[in-house]
C-alpha cells in the first residue's frame, strides 16, 4: 500500500501565493509519475502538473507561468508552488503517483480557496 499526504492548502487573497507539498510513504517504490490534479465544485477533476521520473514537467495551460511543480525522488515528495493565484484556482488539489505495473494512488486532497 502507498499513502500520499498533502499539506499546505488554505485561504489566500487573489494575487497571493501558496505552496502545496505531498509525501509518499509505504510501498512507494519505483514511482513513475508524480503530480497534481484539482477539482472545483461542480467540475471534473483536471490535471494541473505532471512530472514523469526523469522527464519533463507538463503543465495545464491555465497555470503556465504561475505554478511550478517540483519533485524529490529521494524524499518521495512532490511540491506545487502557486503564485498569482486567482479565484478560479479555488479547488481541492490532489496529489497522485503512478507506478509501473501497479495501481495509481491519490492523496486525500487539500482545499485551496482564493478570495477576490
Amino acid at each position: 500500500q502507498v499513502q500520499l499526504v498533502e499539506s499546505g492548502g488554505g485561504l489566500v487573497q487573489a494575487g497571493g501565493s501558496l505552496r502545496l507539498s505531498c509525501v509518499a510513504s509505504g510501498s512507494a517504490f519505483n514511482i513513475e509519475t508524480m503530480g497534481w490534479y484539482r477539482q472545483a465544485p461542480g467540475k471534473q477533476r483536471e490535471l494541473v502538473a505532471s512530472i514523469p521520473n526523469g522527464g519533463r514537467t507538463t503543465y495545464a495551460d491555465f497555470v503556465k507561468g504561475r505554478f511550478t511543480a517540483s519533485r524529490d525522488n529521494a524524499k518521495r515528495t512532490v511540491d506545487l508552488q502557486m503564485n498569482s493565484l486567482k479565484p478560479e484556482d479555488t479547488a481541492v488539489y490532489y496529489c497522485y503517483s503512478t507506478f509501473l505495473g501497479r495501481d495509481d494512488y491519490w492523496g486525500q486532497g487539500t482545499q485551496v480557496t482564493v478570495s477576490s
